[in-house]
């Protein structure tokens, strides 16, 4: 039973935290070319500006974490951080790789 508690508790505390947080280095970020490179900057755009919408507060998911689960607006708000951070800086990986090749 304390088991189940201890495993309902985690999963609620982890499906809170909805921003994707991306792979900064991608295993064949060398081998894809200027424009797989532009389209995986375009994406990882994407990420952050998703990270920076579920950061409003007045988004469906916040206001209900808010009201049925305070913790677990305080997970989502880290979670953005450590996704906007991290979709940063992919596309600056990118770009450092689009250099190397003159793209």
């Amino acid at each position: 039973m304390k088991k189940t508690i201890i495993t309902l508790f985690i999963f609620i505390l982890t499906a809170c935290a909805t921003p994707t947080v991306v792979n900064i280095i991608g295993p064949n970020d060398n081998k894809l070319t200027c424009e797989e490179l532009s389209k995986e900057i375009e994406i990882a755009n994407k990420y952050a500006l998703e990270a920076q919408e579920a950061k409003k507060m007045s988004s469906p998911h916040n206001v209900g974490a808010i009201l049925f689960f305070l913790p677990g607006a305080g997970i989502t708000m880290k979670n953005v951080e450590e996704a906007v951070i991290a979709a940063k800086e992919r596309a600056l990986h990118l770009n450092r790789i689009k250099e190397k090749k003159g793209c």
